[in-house]
């Protein structure tokens, strides 16, 4: 286990120094970001306000040592510490990714475990092509697809933003509601492709363990056929807890477009702002927190898996 959780800071902190050196390279700066009426005055005094005419080695060392004593930085397009934009972005985006992974587990094990039970017959074969297609499709595009139908045309959902304008004269029952349908839409976006992954993986770990020999054992000694298709689960869990550790940085990947169709105030949202202001203390404290989540999210699924089979346990 410790191993694991070195590996994990290890990928964090070489995933904050490919960020930080990128985004040295990347054209533009703050000074650049405010247009093209600026006087050259003006540009030149940002820059040695920030230290941005500094070398790149002396920016990172002074970056570096601010992240060690904790300090994320200062966001210069909102003008205010960058933990703050991430304390008030991150529970939002945390919200929708928790939702979304545990819908997309649910389901996804679910309609697998459904299919690996029938692997062949006709239905199997059509859910997986209508599975098929599903994977295919971005994240985006569905956000978009389902924001014109439900929200623009239906009229049935919220399009944008966490709750309603109102939302502060309602009552606490009508602000749970309220909150719940502004989830909806970017939730099933996130969530659908998520449902499809999870469900290849446990229909083919089902169709396996359905075919090993303790099944036909169960079935010698009369177990009722509900009885051992819950056997030959519990015995395909292991891909699907692999697979749940994997999806974290498609999940992370999939939420800044979802966030950003739906204009969810997330770290997606957050991240995106801050691109097209050039303000590139809360990218690189955005990119260090995805990779950190990223990182540990995997650490955990290797832990959950020793527990779950023993025999994968390093002596």
């Amino acid at each position: 286990m410790t191993l694991r959780v070195l590996q994990s800071v290890a990928v964090v902190c070489s995933a904050a120094t490919l960020a930080f050196v990128l985004l040295q390279l990347a054209p533009g700066d703050p000074a650049t970001a405010l247009g093209e009426g600026v006087a050259p005055e003006l540009r030149a005094a940002i820059r040695a306000r920030y230290g941005l005419d500094d070398s790149i080695a002396t920016q990172y060392g002074r970056w570096l040592w601010s992240l060690l004593r904790g300090d994320l930085g200062w966001s210069r397009d909102q003008q205010r510490p960058v933990a703050a934009v991430l304390a008030d972005a991150l529970p939002r985006s945390l919200v929708l990714m928790g939702c979304a992974l545990s819908v997309s587990l649910m389901g996804g094990m679910l309609i697998g475990a459904w299919q690996g039970a029938r692997a062949g017959s006709r239905r199997d074969r059509t859910t997986s092509t209508a599975l098929l297609v599903l994977y295919s499709l971005p994240e985006f595009w569905v956000a978009l697809l389902l924001l014109v139908v439900f929200a623009h045309q239906l009229h049935w959902l919220p399009a944008t933003g966490i709750t309603d304008e109102m939302s502060r004269y309602l009552t606490a029952r009508e602000q749970l509601v309220d909150r719940v349908r502004h989830l909806v839409l970017p939730l099933t976006s996130l969530s659908l492709v998520g449902v499809a992954v999870f469900a290849r993986y446990q229909r083919d770990a089902m169709q396996e363990s359905m075919a090993q020999a303790f099944v036909r054992t169960a079935r010698a000694k009369g177990l009722s056929e509900s009885a051992v298709r819950r056997q030959a689960w519990r015995s395909a869990l292991l891909p699907v807890i692999t697979v749940t550790g994997l999806m974290l940085p498609a999940l992370i990947t999939g939420a800044v477009f979802v966030e950003r169709v739906f204009a969810w105030p997330g770290m997606g949202y957050a991240m995106i702002r801050a691109i097209e202001a050039r303000d590139y203390p809360v990218v690189s404290a955005g990119v260090i927190l995805g990779s950190a989540v990223a990182a540990f999210g995997a650490a955990l699924a290797d832990i959950a898996r020793d527990i779950a089979d023993p025999r994968l346990r390093r002596p």
